[in-house]
């Protein structure tokens, strides 16, 4: 039986900050098995962004996860973080 995800706590502040910006956020960390917790899309990219708290490292789930996609995917840590993120690059 599957455990039911678990929220970062501070996923609320990033994803304020990201729809601030004009991003439509997605969190999709219910799917689990190492899935990212959004899904971002701001001027017309999409971003796969994994939360973290402080010195949180990857679980080795969402380590394997990141591993074997073929897309792209980023740890942050912050509201700012995120921002330059999508935004400042």
């Amino acid at each position: 039986m599957r455990r039911a995800a678990r929220v970062d706590r501070n996923q609320a502040v990033i994803t304020a900050a990201l729809r601030k910006i004009g991003a439509s956020v997605q969190p999709i960390h219910t799917q689990g098995r190492g899935v990212p917790d959004l899904l971002v899309g701001f001027r017309a990219k999409n971003w796969l962004l994994e939360l973290k708290v402080g010195k949180e490292k990857l679980t080795p789930m969402e380590a394997d996860w990141m591993t074997n996609w073929r897309g792209q995917v980023c740890v942050v840590r912050s509201p700012e973080e995120a921002i330059l993120t999508v935004a400042g690059r």
